[in-house]
């Protein structure tokens, strides 16, 4: 099984998803990587000086390659993985407390 796979099952099964159309899922794993990338993108600027945000918005006008942004925002915010991975857990724990509050509804 492919791991975005994996990921998508875990996230719809943590979230009590299981019960919607295959469909309805789909779309809203879709809106939810859409406004994981959103506030991966906003944390990742409010991070930055004002001189590395100008340098990041040429970069992206550019078209520059993901992986050559990636190195950028890399050597400029401090343990960038970890800052990433930080920010999709706590999207994910409010995603979870969501659920949970409209289950009990």
């Amino acid at each position: 099984m492919q791991q975005d796979t994996i990921l998508q099952k875990t996230i719809v099964e943590e979230l009590g998803l299981q019960n919607l159309p295959e469909e309805e899922q789909a779309e809203f794993l879709l809106k939810m990587t859409e406004a994981v990338l959103k506030r991966i993108y906003v944390d990742t600027v409010e991070a930055l000086s004002e001189g590395d945000r100008e340098e990041l918005v040429k970069l992206i006008d550019t078209e520059t390659e993901a992986e050559k942004i990636e190195e950028f925002l890399k050597g400029k915010i401090e343990n960038y993985d970890e800052f990433v991975k930080k920010i999709v857990e706590n999207f994910k724990s409010q995603m979870k407390g969501v659920a949970q509050k409209d289950s009990a509804a």
